[in-house]
């Protein structure tokens, strides 16, 4: 009665078992190594360096912008007095890009090297000069929110400022804006798609409404002005209200509005980037202004308040105004 092991059912069972195993970790190991080739480090085709380029390309600033005005309308001479009869000193976006990325270029900011940085107003319209200049210096970082106040802060320039290309540039680019209309009135501008002429810019316009309810003496101070389903808006109007005589007494309000503003956000860009000039890469270029829009078949327009350099220590060595009238 001896037992027959190699036939025994248990012992076929080990080795159908032990097979399918072995079967299994071939596979395995087969698998791994198709694995492991996959993430082979392979260096692109005729990529140089990994330094980051912002807007790839051969082409200069200059000549892109030249590129992006081609599309524009010419100057309509009307609206060109209209404007600067109102905003003395304004000068068209398409005379101004032309003028910024000349004298830019001199300093050795290009589309590789420059990151463009802004701190313009939520509405739609403000977008028109920040498309423009992405179209030159490529995707823009944002500090900016309602009426173009810098909300992102310290935080914001100390992040953007470390997306700065190595020997590398930022040009940063600030202000509020206000709308004018074909028939001249100041606050109000045509939109696209839109029949009524709307109000621009509105945040502006609502803090202004807000000032001159104090200082009329008629309005009801909101004690959840700080809320956070609102608190942008609340901080527009806390920040303006040093500015309520100066309003009050002024022979146009709403010509008066984005000049005050403007005011009360140069001490914030100020404070911001002399905080953060320590992380100054090659050089920084601050344009600040009045953005001015007008309908949308016309020019914008820009009253340029501030245009300066900063060398890599962070020291203040240029004032480049001049330059832009």
């Amino acid at each position: 009665t001896s037992l027959n092991i190699q036939n025994h059912p248990l012992n076929l069972l080990l080795k159908s078992s032990i097979s399918t195993t072995m079967k299994l970790s071939l596979a395995s190991l087969a698998l791994l190594a198709a694995s492991a080739s996959a993430f082979t480090a392979v260096t692109p085709a005729g990529r140089a360096s990994t330094s980051l380029n912002i807007l790839a390309g051969t082409q200069s600033a200059t000549e892109r912008v030249a590129n992006v005005m081609a599309a524009r309308p010419e100057e309509n001479e009307a609206i060109d007095a209209l404007v600067k009869k109102n905003f003395p000193g304004a000068i068209s976006n398409k005379a101004m890009e032309t003028k910024i990325a000349s004298i830019l270029e001199a300093k050795g900011f290009t589309p590789a090297n420059t990151l463009l940085c802004t701190s313009l107003c939520c509405d739609e319209l403000a977008r028109n000069l920040e498309d423009d200049l992405n179209k030159v210096y490529g995707h823009n970082f944002n500090l900016g929110g309602l009426s173009g106040f810098p909300f992102a802060g310290n935080t914001g320039f100390g992040a953007m400022s470390a997306h700065v290309p190595d020997d590398g540039f930022c040009l940063l680019v600030h202000g509020p804006h206000v709308g004018i209309s074909k028939d001249g009135v100041i606050g109000k501008v045509e939109r696209s798609g839109i029949a009524l002429v709307d109000n621009c810019c509105g945040s502006a316009i609502a803090a202004s409404n807000y000032l001159k309810g104090i200082t009329d003496g008629s309005a009801n101070i909101n004690p959840g002005i700080q809320l956070f389903s609102d608190f942008q808006q609340g901080a527009v109007q806390e920040l303006i209200l040093p500015f309520g005589k100066r309003l009050a007494r002024a022979d146009e309000r709403m010509r008066e509005l984005p000049y005050a503003l403007y005011d009360s956000q140069e001490v914030m860009v100020t404070d911001i980037v002399n905080t953060g000039k320590a992380s100054i890469k090659q050089g920084l270029a601050v344009l600040g202004g009045i953005q001015i829009n007008t309908a949308p078949d016309q020019l914008d327009y820009f009253h340029p308040l501030r245009f300066d350099y900063y060398d890599a220590d962070g020291n203040l060595v240029e004032n480049m105004l001049p330059y832009l009238r």
